[in-house]
């Protein structure tokens, strides 16, 4: 009933925002409120501003995308900075379509869908009402009516430009049902639907030996002609077709480049003219945003057509490749995921990391940069920082490859393959080697994959499991140095003391025999080498340790071994290191004693509290860190 209530609460909301009237009271409306004449590109622009954008890193990040779309926000930024923008501001990349060309799976289709459920969403608020002449078939804009002598008197008045003729239907029913008084034309409010095809139209291509250019531009309607005695009365004719419908909003052509000759000439004049021919009439007016995708071997196959240069010369490219970023290509994972029926399932933590540090891999290209191997290109993209690079090396690398993002494993790939580890397990739990395995294996029955390439992924599942088992010794590491917390919490007071001395250049005293003594070099280096500082970095090192305690007790906080990021990584590595023989043990015995047992629960009860395991994904994650330990 809930669900009932508020689809009444949205027909009702719908039925408060429709507006009908004459042109006379609609030019009330325009200088009140001047974006309701906007055109198609200004309003898409204006929708995706008025989600809200956030900048971090020097990179615009548009929220109108940001829940669905992942990784790709230097392309968005291009995308709406280098199209949507100028289009807006009636420039003439407006006379171009736009075809977003990419790899499958790579996020064109839900860029497209985005923008359609956006502008449906939008034209029900006041900044992106639109208003069209009532009954009109093709919405067309009311503006239209204002006659060409008088429509440079009109800009300097309302200080809006009118582009486009009266269509042939509105010139007749002008004439036929208002006696030409423009004033008394009743003008209506709509609401753009895909569903109900009001300002947005799709366009798919099919057999071309049956499919019809009526699709695109309506057809004559024979049952009318007896009535209306000609073809060429606009009454007989039905403006039905995509383009017709899309005017106003925006027409999104599915695999434009696959389309037949004849459809695409239609492009040509309006993309350039804003009008189209069709049945027997002259150009008829039409304000959309044309938008098509396509993949990069469909585009160089068309632009290698000499017979297709005057298309291509209206057409704006935008790539969208893969996201290259391993976070968020978790998180398109996370997406799919929870959009499936495999939702359910337990997917132990860092399974959709290693998926996506295998895809992101065969992505990327080898640079040919010196000290820069595919694995820390990886890292320095999704922002983590690598020791000897820094943020202007990640710009460098960017550039070396303009193109780098086009190829590689997409992601309905790896959830295919998730889903086939799940079916093969039969247990509502997978881990990251259930994954692993999986997308191993389906690399053989990967048609498109050429020989050279599966020897390189196989390699890259090679690397991702190395990846995964530092991840998998970490996670059992902070589980086990949790049980020994007062181990830990010693042995840095030990450290703390001994560096204090060190940069103070004290002696230390001995607390059982009093004596003097110098600071232990051999401790500090054993927890330091832990995290690679250098035997030349250890005084900066210990310095800056020095300088965050004196900022805590400035602030009247306690310093532990948890208030530095580094130093806590140094000291759970150490004493991990020096609990090995013990986690070799506790995890690898097939009969625990009763003590080990119990350091077993402490730690699979830490795992499924604090790092998101369950109880089978625990214990399997402690077997396999004790296999590791034991080679």
């Amino acid at each position: 009933m809930d669900i009932l209530n508020k689809a009444k609460s949205f027909r009702e909301e719908e039925n408060k925002l429709k507006w009908q009237g004459t042109f006379e009271e609609y030019l009330n409306i325009v200088e009140e409120r001047k974006e309701v004449a906007q055109t198609a590109h200004s309003r898409v622009y204006h929708m995706i501003k008025s989600s809200g954008l956030t900048e971090r890193d020097g990179q615009k990040l548009y929220d109108f995308f940001g829940a669905e779309i992942f990784g790709l926000e230097e392309a968005i930024e291009r995308l709406v900075e280098e199209y949507f923008h100028p289009a807006a501001k009636r420039l003439d990349v407006r006379k171009r379509i736009l075809l977003l060309m990419g790899p499958v799976s790579g996020g064109k289709s839900t860029i497209v869908t985005l923008l359609k459920r956006g502008l449906e969403s939008y034209s029900r608020t006041d900044e992106g009402a639109v208003y069209a002449i009532k009954g009109c078939p093709m919405h067309e804009d009311p503006l239209h009516l204002i006659p060409q002598h008088l429509r440079k008197e009109f800009l300097d008045q309302y200080g809006i430009r009118i582009e486009g003729s009266l269509s042939p239907l509105n010139t007749m029913r002008l004439e036929q049902e208002y006696d030409g008084q423009i004033e008394n034309v009743m003008i209506e409010r709509i609401f753009f639907s895909e569903d109900k095809r009001v300002g947005i139209g799709t366009f798919t291509p099919s057999d071309p030996k049956s499919q019809d250019i009526a699709d695109l531009t309506g057809s004559i309607d024979f049952s009318t002609i007896a009535e209306f005695g000609s073809e060429s009365d606009p009454r007989a004719y039905r403006f039905d077709g995509e383009l017709n419908k899309a005017n106003r909003g925006m027409m999104e052509f599915q695999e434009m480049l696959k389309l037949d000759e004849k459809f695409l000439w239609h492009l040509l004049s309006l993309t350039q003219e804003g009008n189209f021919k069709a049945g027997r009439f002259a150009l008829i007016s039409a304000d959309e945003l044309i938008v098509a995708h396509t993949n990069e071997t469909e585009y160089r196959s068309f632009i290698s057509n000499k017979k297709n240069e005057a298309l291509h010369s209206r057409i704006i490219v935008m790539p969208i490749p893969y996201n290259l970023k391993v976070s968020q290509e978790e998180r398109i994972y996370e997406k799919m995921i929870q959009e499936s029926d495999i939702s359910e399932v337990h997917i132990a933590p860092h399974a959709l990391r290693v998926a996506a540090i295998f895809s992101i891999l065969t992505r990327l290209e080898i640079s040919k940069k010196q000290g820069v191997d595919v694995v820390k290109k990886m890292y320095l993209y999704d922002g983590e920082s690598v020791e000897g690079f820094n943020p202007m090396d990640v710009e460098g690398l960017k550039k070396e490859f303009p193109n780098e993002g086009m190829n590689g494993i997409d992601p309905r790939y790896v959830i295919n393959r998730i889903s086939s580890a799940i079916i093969r397990k039969e247990i509502p739990s997978i881990n990251a080697l259930d994954v692993l395995r999986a997308l191993k294996d389906g690399l053989d029955q990967h048609a498109s994959i050429s020989q050279e390439d599966r020897a390189k992924y196989m390699n890259y599942i090679a690397v991702a499991r190395k990846e995964y088992d530092e991840i998998a010794k970490q996670e059992v590491q902070k589980a086990f140095v949790y049980s020994y917390e007062e181990s830990a919490v010693n042995m840095m007071d030990n450290y703390l003391d001994n560096v204090e001395a060190f940069c103070n250049k004290n002696k230390l005293r001995d607390p059982l025999t009093d004596e003097e003594m110098n600071p232990d070099e051999k401790l500090m280096r054993s927890i330091e080498e832990q995290i690679g500082i250098s035997e030349n970095a250890k005084r900066a090192f210990r310095e800056e340790i020095l300088i965050r305690i004196s900022a805590y007790a400035r602030k009247g906080k306690r310093f532990d071994y948890k208030s530095h990021d580094r130093l806590r990584e140094a000291i759970q590595k150490k004493l991990f290191a020096d609990l090995k023989d013990v986690v070799k043990i506790t995890t690898s015995s097939k009969t625990p004693d009763e003590s080990h047992l119990k350091k077993i629960n402490e730690v699979v009860a830490r795992l499924i509290d604090e790092h998101g395991y369950n109880s089978v994904s625990g214990n399997e994650l402690l077997r396999y860190v004790g296999s590791l330990l034991n080679r």
